[in-house]
């Protein structure tokens, strides 16, 4: 998102900047005083002052040392920039903006806040426009401008794509150049035999049996080329799908969660299947056809030209017509068929949120009400579709009959040339066949804009993934370390959007093998510490050290290799129980699978199961008990012998017989290892030989379960809480 935006060279003169005096941030505001929209203003923020324009005059400006409070709020609709100085007691709204502002303005207050307190650091947002910057039409779910972009940028896209097979579409355009060059000569053929043995009658039964068995055979021909053109383009198509999601799919493993958690999983699922599809469709369909049309257009075009210039130009003067119709509705297709593609979307992402949340839906009873809005969402990306499929059934007939109007004109004048004697009737029918196959191409290319436009929104879908650069990736001499086991934060900042704090100023130093408790109350922070330590996300100031290297310096494969992760929120592929196991190392034995699921205490109710190790789960092993699938998760976490150990509620789901023997494994299991810990049951952490109490951003008390206790600060508050909470369950009883 654009956080510098160029001052106006009237504005920019007034400012006065001082020689060493810079601007760093600039964003527009676009709510007057009045409350009417208008784009007429700025926000300027310099190494020095913040500063707001109105109508090419400066309405207000403080030095940032003055200002004790710089924030963006949201209101209803729209946000305001509000600061407060140190020597007033009041607070002061100085621009006010509408909800397309409101994240760039959070931004630019963020900035301004480290500038003032002597911080260099440039804010950079990573949220992506809603609309275009240039023209200021919303973009359609991607990141770059369709209608900017240009159709060279288009066609260079479709081109990065195909070009890995240059040579088949070589091929595949002398094979089209043959078929339009055989058909081009047909009508040739037909006219000689019309004028020299029809005409005149000096032909015989003879001769129109060899005319007949010349035309079966160079039809047959032209039908043998066609077919082989269609089926290397149908394999051309299919191959180029393929390519395509393989890279989608490899490029969203390779993107960060931030990216992927923005769209729906819906949205995704439609961008590797549908448009992928529909990439396939237009080469298939349209892009042989287009090639051979374009040369059979300018073939017949040639010939009919060197037969007679004036029924030429009579056959093709609707035309222009044709083309000015289809080109002032080319807007109008477009927006029809990207309003088609929001709603399929939205249908596919319904779907999948009832589909894993079955068992939400039913037991809620809620089966009719989704069953209804479904339907709702149906119904509304059917009436969108009928209503374009209307359209364009009345629209291609209707361009297709002006189009054909100019044979009317070409029988006309054609048939008074024969009578008057100035053309043969051979050469009318052989004229007739060159506009009729002029006609048939053309016909065709009516169906172009819609075709074109579906590749086109797909195309900037596609690549919407593909041109996304992660923001965690190697660099280019990434580090291969052997993880021994000391984390350390560093004045780590980070929020998940970077001018809403999840986590302020922490710093931790942990040694080798040393268990970590992560207390707190939900909301805190405690799982954001828990994916910065993954390397899920990358910290937004301060750095992560691990064994004295940034983690940022170390290869990213590697390093996740080297951990142990069971979440909160047990995750299982559909598969056999093995394969679950074994997905943290693919290489592992049986016997180091049973290992690791008899630490975990799973290999008992494995071996129960029909097919113990080979039981196959369901969509999220929705056939196994929340407690079996917490020990299958316990188990592959531990089947790499991870040197870090990350337990987001690890024992949550689990019966007081299973806890008590989970939490003897684990001890067996963390001892010697570097453990982060969260539990909501703090009984379960009195182990930790410390514990991190997280609150207000911040890390609030460290020490161990007794040393927080004597404390009597927010550790004890939630020890006693929990306590009084056993007891009134224990009374209720």
């Amino acid at each position: 998102m654009e956080l510098l935006f160029q001052v106006p060279n009237g504005i920019k003169s007034k400012l006065q900047l001082m020689p060493s005096e810079e601007i760093r941030y600039c964003i527009p505001h676009d709510i007057g005083k009045d409350g009417t929209f208008r784009e007429s203003g700025y926000v300027i923020v310099t190494t020095n002052r913040l500063i707001v324009t109105d109508e090419q005059e400066i309405t207000f400006q403080r030095e940032l040392a003055l200002l004790e409070k710089i924030k963006c709020e949201p209101q209803i609709n729209c946000g305001i920039l509000i600061i407060k100085e140190y020597e007033q007691e009041y607070e002061k709204h100085i621009a006010r903006f509408s909800m397309h502002h409101l994240i760039r303005a959070s931004f630019l207050a963020k900035g301004a806040e480290l500038l003032r307190d002597n911080k260099n650091k440039q804010v950079v947002s990573r949220e992506r426009e809603k609309s275009c910057l240039k023209c200021g039409r919303a973009l359609p779910g991607t990141s770059k401008c369709p209608k900017c972009d240009g159709k060279a940028v288009t066609a260079g896209k479709l081109w990065r794509l195909l070009k890995a097979y240059k040579m088949q579409l070589i091929l595949i355009s002398l094979v089209a150049m043959a078929s339009s060059a055989l058909s081009l000569y047909i009508p040739q053929f037909q006219k000689i035999f019309i004028d020299t043995k029809l005409a005149d009658k000096s032909g015989s039964t003879r001769d129109v049996i060899i005319f007949i068995t010349v035309m079966l055979t160079l039809t047959l021909f032209l039908i043998l080329l066609q077919v082989l053109k269609n089926w290397w383009f149908v394999s051309l198509g299919a191959r180029l799908s393929m390519d395509i999601r393989r890279k989608m799919y490899q490029k969203i493993q390779e993107l960060t969660l931030s990216f992927i958690q923005d769209k729906r999983p819906g949205e995704l699922m439609n961008r590797v299947a549908y448009d992928t599809g529909m990439i396939q469709r237009f080469v298939q369909e349209c892009l042989g056809h287009m090639f051979s049309s374009i040369v059979t257009m300018v073939g017949a075009v040639t010939i009919m030209l060197s037969l007679n210039v004036t029924m030429t130009l009579i056959s093709i003067v609707f035309l222009p017509i044709v083309f000015m119709i289809s080109s002032a509705f080319r807007k109008n297709v477009r927006r029809r068929f990207h309003l088609q593609w929001v709603k399929s979307d939205k249908i596919n992402s319904s779907l999948q949120d009832v589909i894993s949340g079955m068992r939400i839906v039913k037991s809620f009873g809620k089966e009719q009400s989704e069953s209804d809005k479904f339907n709702r969402l149906t119904n509304e990306f059917a009436a969108i579709q009928q209503k374009n499929e209307k359209f364009w059934a009345s629209f291609y007939p209707l361009l297709t009959f002006i189009m054909s109007m100019g044979i009317y004109f070409v029988y006309y004048f054609g048939g008074r040339n024969v009578l008057g004697g100035t053309m043969t009737i051979g050469t009318l029918v052989q004229f007739n066949a060159y506009a009729w196959t002029l006609y048939g191409p053309l016909g065709w290319m009516t169906h172009l804009p819609r075709m074109i436009t579906q590749m086109v929104t797909s195309l900037e879908r596609i690549y919407d993934v593909l041109d996304e650069e992660p923001l965690i990736m190697n660099k280019e001499n990434a580090i291969k370390h052997e993880i021994q086991g000391e984390v350390e934060f560093k004045n780590v900042h980070f929020g998940y959007k970077s001018y809403e704090p999840v986590l302020e100023d922490i710093n931790l130093k942990v040694k080798k093998g040393e268990m970590i408790g992560l207390v707190g109350a939900s909301g805190t922070g405690k799982s954001t510490m828990i994916n910065l330590i993954m390397h899920l996300y990358e910290v937004d100031d301060g750095e992560i050290l691990v064994d004295g290297i940034n983690i940022n310096d170390m290869d990213i494969e590697g390093y996740h290799s080297q951990l142990g992760v069971v979440l909160q929120e047990t995750f299982l592929f559909t598969g056999t129980i093995l394969n679950n196991i074994r997905f943290a190392k693919p290489d592992a034995t049986e016997e180091e699978v049973i290992r690791a699921a008899k630490m975990a205490n799973a290999h008992d109710f494995i071996c129960k199961t029909p097919d113990g190790y080979n039981t196959y789960l369901g969509e999220r092993g929705y056939n196994l008990s929340g407690g079996e699938r917490q020990r299958i998760a316990i188990a592959r976490a531990i089947l790499n012998d991870p040197k870090l150990l990350i337990l987001d509620e690890a024992t949550s789901s689990l019966d007081t017989e299973s806890e008590y023997l989970i939490q003897k494994a684990l001890e067996r299991l963390t001892a010697g290892r570097t453990t982060f810990a969260i539990a909501h049951r703090l009984s379960t952490l009195r182990g930790a030989d410390r514990l991190v109490v997280i609150d207000g951003h911040r890390i609030a008390e460290i020490g161990t379960h007794n040393e927080l206790l004597e404390k009597k600060g927010i550790y004890y508050n939630l020890v006693m809480a929990q306590l009084d909470m056993q007891k009134m369950n224990s009374e209720t009883s």
